[in-house]
C-alpha cells in the first residue's frame, strides 16, 4: 500500500474511531475529550503522555470548531434576514461567502484534529486500530444483513 493510500485509510479509520467512541457514551451531553481519550486508551493503549497530547488536541479543536459553528451560525441567521423581497444581493452573497470560508475551516481543523491525533499514536497503535474499527465495521454489516434477512423472512 501506498504511503499515500495508507494515510487516507488511517485518517478514515481515526475519523471514524472518535464518532464511535462517542456512540458508546450515554445520550445527551457530548463525550469529553477525557472520555472519549479513555475509550481510545482501551483500545490501543496509551501511555500518559500520549493520554494528555490527546486531550489537549481534542479540546483544542473541539474549542475552535464551536466558534466556528457559532459565527456560521450567526451569519445563517443574516442570509435569512437577508432573504425576502426587500433582499440585499451583496449582503447575501458576501454572507454566503463567508459561510463557505468558515465550512471550510471547520473541515480544515476536523481533518487536522484527526492528523495530529494520528501522529500522536505509533505505527503499532495505529495499526491496532484500524484492526479494531475494521472488526467492528464487519460487525455492523453483519448485523444489517441479518436485520435485512428477518426482513425478508416471510410471516408466518
Amino acid at each position: 500500500m501506498t504511503l499515500r493510500k495508507s494515510l487516507a485509510v488511517s485518517s478514515l479509520s481515526l475519523a471514524m474511531a472518535v464518532p464511535a467512541f462517542a456512540q458508546q457514551m450515554p445520550q445527551g451531553q457530548p463525550p469529553s475529550a477525557e472520555e472519549q481519550v479513555a475509550q481510545l486508551d482501551q483500545l490501543v493503549d496509551l501511555d500518559q503522555q500520549q493520554e494528555q497530547e490527546l486531550v489537549t488536541l481534542l479540546s483544542d479543536s473541539r474549542e475552535r470548531i464551536q466558534s466556528l459553528q457559532a459565527e456560521a451560525r450567526s451569519v445563517q441567521m443574516r442570509l435569512q434576514q437577508n432573504a425576502g423581497p426587500e433582499y440585499d444581493e451583496a449582503a447575501i452573497r458576501q454572507d454566503a461567502e463567508l459561510l463557505g470560508d468558515l465550512s471550510g475551516e471547520m473541515t480544515a481543523e476536523s481533518v487536522l484534529m484527526q492528523s495530529r491525533m494520528q501522529a500522536a499514536l505509533t505505527a503499532e497503535q495505529r495499526d491496532e486500530l484500524e484492526r479494531q474499527i475494521a472488526q467492528r465495521q464487519q460487525q455492523m454489516r453483519q448485523m444489517q444483513q441479518q436485520m435485512q434477512q428477518q426482513q425478508q423472512a416471510p410471516a408466518q
